[in-house]
Formats: C-alpha cells, structure tokens, sequence
C-alpha cells in the first residue's frame, strides 16, 4: 500500500459537526489512522443534517472520509478507561469542546501528559483556550460578526453581511490541521507533544491581508465597496453585453493590457486617471467608461481575448457550475466513492495536490459505531470486544 506523509500517526477525534472533523478529514486524506469517537447512541449531530440520499447524509460523507467510527460512552467510566488506553498507543488527540469541558472529563493537561507524554493535543474553539472569552458558546455566524469579517462584506450602503460558506470553521480546522503536522514534526526534534490552541476568530483575524496591515498602519478603516476593490481601481464586476464579467488587473502592467484590450488605452494618459489613487477618486467615472467598452461584445468573447492578453478575468458561476467546469474536472475536484453500504458518493475533491505521496480515499465515512469491536481488538480488549459494551 502507497506511504502517505501522515501514515502511521494515530489521531483520537473527538470533534463534532464541521471544524473538528474538517480537521481530522484533512489528516485521514494524508494517511493518518482517524478514529472518530461518537456517543454510543446518536453520534455526530452532522449524520442527519444537509441532503440524505439512500439514509446518508452526504454532508457527513464528505467530511467524515478516512475515518473509523467508535461508540463510546465517555460519561461512564468504562468508557473514559477505554479512552486513557487509546490515548496511550495514539499520536494526537483533537476536541473542540468548549475549553473546560476535556478537564471535567478528567482529561486534564497534566492528566493527558501523564498517560502519554508524546500526544499532540489539539483544540479548536471560538475564542482560544484562555482569556474572557474562552468560556463562550460560539458558531460561524457569531464570529464572522466578531471578527469583523462581516463588516467588510457588502456594498457601502448595505448591512455587514455574512458569507454562504461557514468560512471561520474550515479556516480554524485548516490552521488546526497545519498546527497538528507542526507539532508532529517539532516531537521528531524534542520527543515531546504539546498543545495546539486554534481559535475560530484568531483564525478569521489573520485572513484579512491589507485590510488589518492598512488599518494598523493608519489608523482607518476600510469602506465596505461591494466587488470593487478597495485598494485598487479598476478592478471588479464589468458589464460585457449578455453578462457580466470579473476582472482584476492588480498592477499596472496589466492594467494596461486590459485597457489597450478593450480600446481605452488612451484613458492612461487621461489627467483623473493617470495613477491608482486619481482612479480610487473617480472609479464611477472609469468603470462607467469601461462597461461602455465592453457591452461592444459578448461575456465569452471578452473573457477569451483577455484571458489570452494575459488580464485575469472570469464569470460568475453558480456552485454547480464551478463543479462541472472542465477545469475543475481536470484537477479532479468531485469524487465518486462507492459505499458498500449506501451506493454511490459524490463529494469534492483534493485541493492539494502531491506528486509522490498523493491524498486518497482509503475508505468511505464510517457507519455510526462500526468499527468499535475492530478498535477494542486492536487495544488488547477483546473480552470487552466480545460483550460489546460501549
């Protein structure tokens, strides 16, 4: 069987609903043993929730991938000494509780350093593990608020508006997944484990590029500008005669390509648009000068003649488009994974792409509790295999 960078780590995942088991998902593609813990009656709330086809959530199946599933009662004590031992023969260990709750379980820090002193125990949570905030319930809708990344999207005379993917989950289970490989690579080095807090918010806080440097640099704050650029002009959504089209030319060069492109070359030398900051001034009046050019001729040919200018530039598509794009096909960004036990499962793709140790689809997301009896054979239980008590 084909080595992949995480084989042979062992993670305990006691994550639920999406950041934690994005995280976990993210490592079971790179070959990391995932064994997700449910509670022996329902599991993770997410087997129920988003479109079910032939009684499978396929949101669950897309996020639960590479995974096995135990059944677990970690209210009891049996089931908390079943864990201590999985932790024990385990390389990381990944909760996204509410920062508290692992230590009212009696999986404290200096408990978990005692049991195993090289796990990686990784958290994600709102707010981070310490602070006055840490104690608060939280979801992505909450912090795209408080991180100030609704206030950035919208037009100017619009409310702060929230983006349609859960974006403070995924990114906070991306940071989490790179902190665990970090933290895997520094015990190579120290022998030791160690902690990886990562927070919904400081998570969002560190996406937003120029707008934090600008605004910790002077002091002001970004206007929300809807799709034109706030530092940049032109650059935004343009009307072609059948539909718009999105272009975004960040340098001047390229602003150049795109005006001679679209026979406006001579606005270059035009006094109210002779550098970025004439043109941030009078962006209606250029962009006004530029949707006159291009409603000259179609979406598909501007985007064919700019494209092959070397101007970035696109259509909007809907979801289903972006999924079927050829593009999109080539990188091979929908999966089909047949489930011995509900058919066929489409779900997206790889992202990342390595050529000598690609991601893979070893097994599909796991029934609810299936693998439990093969674990407890694993730990050495197997009279407790045997009854069968979770």
């Amino acid at each position: 069987m084909m080595h992949q960078p995480l084989s042979g780590i062992k993670v305990v995942d006691l994550t639920r609903i999406l950041s934690g088991p994005f995280c976990t998902m993210l490592l079971g593609d790179m070959g990391a043993d995932v064994i997700k813990i449910e509670g022996p009656k329902e599991g993770d709330p997410v087997r129920k929730a988003g479109a079910i086809v032939n009684d499978l959530s396929w949101y669950f199946a897309s996020f639960n991938r590479n995974k096995r599933s135990m059944a677990l009662d970690l209210r009891s004590e049996h089931g908390k000494d079943i864990l201590r031992k999985l932790i024990q023969r385990s390389d990381v260990l990944v909760e996204n509780f509410r920062p508290g709750v692992l230590a009212e379980m009696g999986f404290d820090e200096a408990s978990l350093e005692q049991i195993n002193p090289r796990l990686i125990v990784a958290s994600i949570n709102g707010y981070g593990s310490t602070g006055p905030y840490a104690d608060r319930p939280t979801f992505d809708f909450v912090v795209q608020a408080m991180s100030g990344f609704m206030s950035t999207n919208g037009g100017v005379e619009h409310p702060a508006l929230r983006s349609g993917p859960p974006i403070t989950d995924l990114v906070a289970g991306l940071y989490a997944a790179f902190g665990i490989v970090c933290a895997v690579r520094a015990r190579e080095l120290t022998g030791r484990g160690q902690r990886v807090d990562a927070g919904m918010m400081t998570s969002m806080l560190s996406m937003f590029a120029y707008l934090t440097s600008d605004y910790l640099a002077t002091g002001q704050l970004a206007t929300r500008t809807g799709n034109d650029h706030p530092i940049a002009a032109p650059y935004g959504m343009f009307s072609a005669s059948d539909g718009e089209i999105a272009v975004a030319p960040s340098t001047d060069e390229v602003l150049s390509r795109f005006l001679s492109i679209i026979d406006l070359a001579h606005l270059l030398s035009d006094e109210r648009f002779k550098t970025n900051e004439l043109r941030l001034l009078h962006r209606k009046e250029l962009n006004s000068l530029i949707n006159e050019s291009l409603k000259t001729d179609t979406q598909t040919n501007w985007i064919n003649r700019l494209n092959s200018g070397g101007v970035p530039c696109g259509r909007v598509q809907n979801v289903g488009e972006a999924l079927s794009d050829p593009q999109m096909i080539h990188q091979e960004m929908v999966l089909e994974v047949d489930h011995p036990s509900h058919g066929l499962v489409k779900m997206v793709g790889f992202p990342l792409k390595l050529s000598e140790t690609p991601c893979s689809v070893r097994f599909p997301a796991p029934k609810h509790g299936e693998h439990t009896r093969e674990i407890l054979e694993e730990l050495g239980m197997q009279h407790i295999a045997d009854s069968n008590p979770t």
